[in-house]
């Protein structure tokens, strides 16, 4: 195939451009990561092979002369252009003006040209990709700067953090003023600066016709997917121009542990998708190869402006562009020539994309499908395996075996099953994309036929969803690898060797041996006994019923600290146990409700247990009688938290936030409210990012700390009692969360949660998991930010009195 556009190769390869290529790809990336004068040198060594080549087989036949002669000057025109070109460019970055004053975080007033559209910020402290994004990242090149009153002449590429509102309705090629703080880039890359904006976009200048008509039609596109639940709705847009602010967290981390993330991005497949039906729409219509290639390239054209200028879309758009050139001209089995043109003129056009790892992945997936898919379908094909199913095992696996190196040393994990989970998405990929095209185009004419194309994609992104969410739940699916060059290099010689040890008859009988074994044993040894605690937990909210017990990892083994204790003590020892909890340094009761004080006897009568921690607040005054007793009895000291202390040991800080000195406690004839609002509210920040913890607050406790400006940001969210009622949806908009947990027992009396607190943490597009469903559920950290792993309901008790609605 060329691209991934369905065209057919065979015979031999023509190699004579990859040497290019990968001398350019070399020499921009050595460019990049060491510095402009290491791409200069790997320029000339490619001079330097050219000219030898040359020399060196002038006086071979008449076609090993031609064909080393291509070889020859593709290797010294593409040497002298990324020589002279890319060099140039790499050093004018790397002496910007612009970066001294970043390097000392100046102030500047900036006017910067927006190149890609805005991105909401993913990451520790901003979850959320709908009414919860509140940061984005704006790519931008600088028209005109002025730092600490002087102009600086620069014209590098810089990237803007900048306030969702009104910067995220920006569009490619709109220019705007602002007041930034400007900070150093990460090293590696073309970026000079990054610009930190409170305020608004000033001065905005008018985008694009053709950019406008483009936003125009991705936003129908997501009003006629509003038909859809909530997460078809958010995938559509993704799968057809890469739109993800709708998509829920949690599927975007079940597309990657399935090995479907690439659907959730704009690639050669779209393009392929689009171009194919094109092309058979018109071949139907009997028109000729040109007149067909030439619409398709329209369309191609089209798309690309539909999705947007992104370096994927761009890289996507030249890929498949060549591929119909080589249609046109009726070179059909110009495959790797292709692939090496794309690589030669995406590098010297976009210097950044040759460390890019989507960069990376594209071109080894198509060289996969160039050089090994079409021998593998037609080895499975002589051995009688239909040809149609046999390119579709071949197409996934080879793409899959290519790039699995790459992805093993960028996410330090290895995907068991993306090849079973491509090969089950495969067959509804291509109308789901085409029925999406279809109604963002007719979205701003005709709304209800859009809808109508967006219900029959439906069931479509329905599958999609029941095979990632599947496939991520598989024992074993994803195991953990060596991150980085080293992990990388590992898998690759790992592939190697097995693809070297299949040659022989002998070694496949042995493989399929041991791979079956495997299959037989520990799978499911797996399944009747998943791992746990799984690894790098930080936090896990254990399953105790109607109450609250959360443990928190402190970095040392055996050791945790636990914040409230459930209705009972049986539940909460049980979860200290599955989590080889030996020694307990602070027990911290959040208030002496029974439902999170009355499990106190399960962490004092079986661990070492360092002291209580408690607040000012001492009603229900019997609670707080038997908390004192229990724990003298224990020879555990009793400690009164306030705000403003902060707790350490080695993984863990926990800040308490409130209540203060000054807030009044509740009196003896207090009622469950106001006990409640005394809650201990603290901060963790863990190895998986911060943790919000809110004890059972209510609405005036929560105005409280909004009004005091208190940073309530956090990764992961305790939700405030139970996921009752009185919750602020201020709150959540103030927590800005990616997950959302909710501890609550199954068939409580009190009707928590509430329907109405699900549908508002439903709308900031936080994970919500809860223990009456999903059991004790731990959040472990990733490198991309903290994920969520479950255990399984156990249907603990309800709860007994002491609790208040």
């Amino acid at each position: 195939m060329i691209g991934g556009l369905g065209l057919e190769v065979g015979g031999r390869q023509d190699w004579r451009l990859v040497p290019a290529a990968l001398v350019v790809w070399l020499a921009t990336m050595a460019g990049l990561l060491l510095g402009w004068w290491w791409s200069a040198a790997t320029a000339f060594a490619g001079v330097v092979v050219g000219l030898a080549v040359a020399v060196r087989f002038r006086g071979r036949s008449a076609v090993a002369r031609w064909w080393r002669a291509g070889l020859a000057w593709s290797l010294l025109v593409c040497s002298l252009l990324v020589g002279l070109v890319g060099t140039l460019r790499l050093r004018a970055a790397e002496e910007d003006p612009l970066r001294r004053p970043a390097a000392a975080g100046s102030s500047a007033v900036v006017r910067v040209e927006v190149t890609e559209r805005p991105k909401p910020v993913v990451s520790a402290g901003f979850g959320g990709q709908q009414g919860g994004v509140w940061t984005v990242v704006v790519p931008a090149r600088v028209v005109s700067a002025v730092a600490a009153g002087r102009p600086v002449r620069s014209t590098g590429a810089v990237v803007v953090i900048a306030p969702a509102e009104r910067w995220r309705a920006l569009l490619p090629g709109q220019q705007v003023t602002a007041v930034a703080v400007m900070a150093p880039a990460q090293p590696g890359e073309l970026t000079v600066a990054v610009l930190r904006v409170r305020g608004p976009p000033e001065a905005v200048s008018a985008a694009a016709v053709w950019q406008r008509v483009a936003q125009t039609l991705r936003a129908g596109l997501r009003d006629a997917a509003g038909v859809l639940d909530a997460e078809p709705r958010g995938l559509l847009p993704a799968l057809v121009v890469g739109d993800t602010d709708d998509l829920p967290p949690q599927v975007v981390d079940e597309f990657q542990a399935a090995g479907l993330a690439h659907l959730l991005a704009v690639s050669g497949s779209n393009l392929a998708i689009v171009c194919v039906a094109v092309l058979l729409l018109l071949r139907t219509l009997r028109c000729g190869p040109r007149t067909a290639a030439a619409g398709a390239m329209l369309a191609l054209i089209g798309f690309v402006v539909l999705a947007g200028p992104e370096p994927s879309v761009l890289r996507a758009g030249v890929m498949g562009a060549v591929g119909l050139l080589a249609l046109a001209v009726g070179r059909q089995r110009a495959a790797l020539p292709a692939l090496a043109v794309a690589v030669i003129g995406l590098v010297l056009w976009d210097p950044a994309m040759a460390v890019s790892i989507g960069f990376a992945l594209s071109v080894l997936a198509t060289g996969g499908l160039v050089l090994i898919a079409p021998r593998w379908a037609d080895r499975l094909a002589v051995r009688g395996v239909p040809r149609g199913l046999a390119e579709a095992l071949a197409v996934p696996a080879a793409a899959h075996l290519v790039t699995a190196p790459v992805v093993a040393g960028f996410a330090g994990e290895v995907s068991l099953v993306a090849v079973v989970a491509n090969l089950l998405a495969a067959p509804v990929v291509a109308p789901a994309t085409v029925l999406g095209v279809l109604a963002a185009v007719v979205a701003p004419v005709s709304r209800w036929l859009a809808e109508v194309l967006v219900r029959v994609a439906g069931p479509e992104a329905d599958w999609l969803i029941l095979v990632a969410r599947h496939a991520a739940d598989v024992p074993g699916a994803v195991i953990a690898w060596p991150a980085g060059w080293l992990g990388g290099m590992l898998l690759a010689g790992c592939v190697m060797l097995l693809a070297a040890a299949s040659r022989r008859r002998r070694l496949r009988v042995l493989i399929g041996l041991l791979l079956t074994g495997l299959l037989i044993v520990v799978v499911p040894l797996r399944v009747i006994a998943p791992g746990w605690p799984p690894d790098r937990w930080a936090v896990v909210a254990c399953d105790v019923g109607q109450g609250d017990a959360l443990v928190l990892a402190t970095g040392e083994a055996g050791r945790a600290v636990v914040v409230d204790t459930g209705p009972d003590a049986a539940p909460l020892a049980g979860c200290l146990d599955r989590l080889d909890v030996a020694r307990v340094p602070l027990v911290v009761l959040s208030h002496l409700h029974a439902d999170h004080v009355g499990g106190l006897d399960g962490v004092l009568s079986e661990r070492a247990v360092g002291a209580v921690g408690v607040s000012r607040a001492r009603q229900p005054r019997w609670a707080w009688e038997d908390v004192r007793r229990k724990a003298q009895d224990a020879g555990v000291p009793v400690l009164q938290l306030s705000a403003g202390q902060r707790l350490s040991w080695p993984g863990l800080v926990i800040e308490v936030l409130a209540p203060d000195e000054k807030e009044v406690m509740p009196a003896a004839e207090s009622d469950g409210t106001e006990i409640n609002n005394a809650s201990l509210v603290l901060r963790a920040t863990t190895p998986a990012g911060r943790v919000l913890l809110s004890g059972d607050v209510e609405l005036s406790a929560q105005a409280r700390l909004l009004d005091a400006g208190v940073d309530l940001s956090a990764d992961v969210f305790k939700v405030p009692h139970h996921g009752s009622r009185y919750t602020s949806p201020e709150l959540f908009s103030a927590t800005r969360a990616r997950i959302a947990l909710v501890s609550v027992g199954a068939g409580n009396r009190y009707g928590h949660p509430s329907p109405f607190t699900m549908r508002l943490l439903a709308r900031t597009g936080a994970l919500v998991l809860r223990t009456d469903t999903s059991g004790d559920t731990a959040i472990v950290a990733t490198d991309n930010g903290p994920r969520a792993v479950t255990r399984g309901a156990s249907r603990a008790p309800p709860g007994r009195a002491g609790d208040s609605s």
